[in-house]
């Protein structure tokens, strides 16, 4: 399948050199050296990736980002110099599925960006094969074929990879899941000790339903082991 991957990157070399390694595994690429140029193809194209730089000399690629996630969930890939936690975790808030650090190995990019599409369109709904799965409970239902969630009557608008987070602690109810275990189950990734991508995610997805930090009614924080939904 041909995936359509926007490239924004206001350095042309950067941006030059991806283009070359994606279109060489037969990708559709648009790239951009401009962000609001950019902007205005993220509104017309359907686009399957993008790949974003954070430090751009017009609106930022937070900002960019921020408005893709108002209307689509396919993944989305930063670029940074910098590799402070700060800049890291705001990316993830946001909803960025991936971040890589400059200077990269360009091999490393097209791995990260298959991975990336692999994990997004397994649990697109048009790609399940499944009969209806559907868990409900105290006022949550999720659909994994249609790929809904829906809590006490609001429907809320996740990722793949949010939506694939609380499918799995629903799966196994009344269980603690390490952050190790749902890293590998969702990612499909080896986990690092000093990864805080599963935290930043949870944090996200208690947001969007409405969990009081302190007391979440459904995703519990089990101290120094994991996750729980009793």
């Amino acid at each position: 399948m041909n995936y359509n991957i926007l490239i924004l990157d206001d350095e042309k070399e950067i941006a030059d050199l991806i283009e070359l390694y994606l279109k060489n595994e037969n990708y559709n690429v648009y790239k951009f050296y401009d962000s609001k140029e950019a902007l205005k193809c993220i509104e017309s194209t359907k686009l399957d990736m993008a790949i974003l730089d954070v430090m751009l000399k017009d609106i930022d690629g937070f900002t960019i980002l921020s408005k893709i996630r108002e209307k689509y969930t396919y993944p989305v890939i930063m670029l940074t110099a910098k590799i402070d936690d700060i800049s890291k975790i705001q990316g993830l808030s946001i909803g960025a599925d991936d971040y890589i650090t400059k200077p990269f190995n360009p091999l490393e990019v097209i791995a990260r960006v298959k991975s990336a599409l692999r994990r997004y369109h397994n649990y697109n709904p048009n790609n399940i094969n499944e009969s209806n799965d559907i868990i409900e409970f105290l006022g949550l239902s999720l659909n994994k074929k249609n790929h809904t969630c829906i809590l006490y009557n609001e429907k809320l608008n996740l990722t793949p990879i949010e939506f694939s987070i609380l499918w799995y602690l629903c799966k196994n109810k009344g269980r603690v899941v390490t952050s190790e275990e749902l890293f590998s189950n969702v990612w499909k990734e080896k986990y690092l000790d000093c990864n805080n991508t599963v935290m930043v995610h949870i944090k996200r997805l208690r947001e969007k339903m409405h969990e009081k930090p302190k007391n979440p009614k459904f995703i519990k924080t089990v101290w120094g082991v994991g996750y729980e939904i009793e």
